[in-house]
């Protein structure tokens, strides 16, 4: 015979089965203030006859000495991504200043597709989480269900109902093909997947704005928008153009330094012949030659502000949920120039 497993208790249970607020019982169960003695009773008799397993608050001198935070990212984040490396030696830095204990665990592809959360997050080891990048929708409303703060960095969904910290990615994306315009170039044409990111999507869309606010309707075989960030993908996609853009720009510096190379496999030249531009201001973008012109996110101000926002939410677990957006800052470098004319 087959057992069967039973299902995790959830705050959101909890407070389903008493008719109050998630906020409520989280309140209760943390021994925060914000309900009454006899509210916190309750909730704590309900959750302990329903299997609910909790962390009991600690003191406010614990608190205070000894916070500790979890870090979560998917496993291609932490590995494959030079920009969110550097984000989070940012992070570190913040919660270092901070006198915060950071907890750092990556989600494999099996534990995203299982649901299988980190061992501090099911046993409520950590006072708050933040999550860097996207993980997937449903994995991280499953973090959301565990009542931990949370803020999510570089990352939001209009179905995750958290803090998020975000790059104002359409006016980065804005202000970079504005760029290439000034120069003179109209036919402008952009690379990137925007399947694998709504950052991508939202750069996608900040392209389209300063085209058409000139009047431009792009092809669409030169919105090359669900393409890999692989040389051989990228060679392949630029090979098989009948007519090419005088400028590209990329979705972020991995790929415009893809693009570079393969177009001087191509015959042309950066820029006289054809510009790229970037976005992320990563290390891909010094180390091409030339070096590409990009939109660059302050790592530092990203990691500040998300952990700020983190301790706020802490210390005002039911203030309405904030999104912020941070501005970035076009460099212009070698990458850029002057429409020839198509000579």
């Amino acid at each position: 015979m087959i057992g069967t497993v039973a299902k995790k208790v959830t705050m959101q249970m909890i407070a389903d089965k008493l008719n109050i607020s998630k906020n409520s019982v989280s309140q209760a169960l943390s021994g925060k203030d914000g309900v009454s003695e006899a509210t916190r009773q309750l909730v704590v008799k309900t959750a302990k006859e329903m299997g609910y397993r909790y962390e009991r608050k600690r003191s406010s001198a614990s608190r205070a000495t000894a916070r500790r935070v979890g870090l979560i990212a998917s496993e291609i984040t932490f590995s494959l991504q030079p920009f969110f490396g550097e984000m989070f030696l940012s992070i570190e830095r913040e919660a270092h200043r901070h006198g915060i204990s950071l907890l750092i665990q990556s989600v494999t592809p099996a534990a995203r597709d299982g649901l299988v959360l980190s061992p501090f997050i099911a046993d409520r080891q950590v006072d708050g989480l933040l999550i860097l990048s996207h993980i997937s929708t449903a994995y991280i409303n499953k973090v959301l269900e565990q009542g931990i703060p949370t803020v999510l960095i570089d990352h939001h969904d209009p179905l995750n109902d958290a803090d998020a910290v975000l790059t104002n990615n359409r006016f980065g994306a804005y202000r970079a093909v504005r760029h290439l315009l000034e120069l003179g170039h109209r036919d402008i044409g952009i690379i990137g997947n925007v399947r694998r990111s709504p950052s991508y999507q939202e750069r996608w869309e900040g392209y389209l704005l300063a085209m058409r606010e000139h009047g431009l309707e792009p092809p669409k075989a030169h919105q090359l928008i669900e393409t890999a960030e692989e040389e051989t993908a990228i060679d392949q996609a630029l090979g098989s153009l009948d007519k090419r853009p005088s400028a590209w720009f990329c979705m972020n510096d991995g790929y415009a330094y893809y693009v570079c190379s393969s177009l001087k496999k191509l015959g042309f030249r950066i820029p006289l012949d054809v510009s790229v531009s970037g976005f992320d201001n990563s290390h891909f973008s010094q180390m091409s030659d030339p070096k590409i012109t990009t939109t660059h996110i302050d790592r530092d101000l990203f990691a500040r502000v998300a952990v700020e926002q983190l301790l706020r939410r802490l210390e005002r677990p039911d203030d309405a949920r904030l999104e912020v957006l941070l501005p970035t800052t076009l460099i212009v470098r070698e990458s850029t120039g002057p429409w020839n004319g198509g000579n």
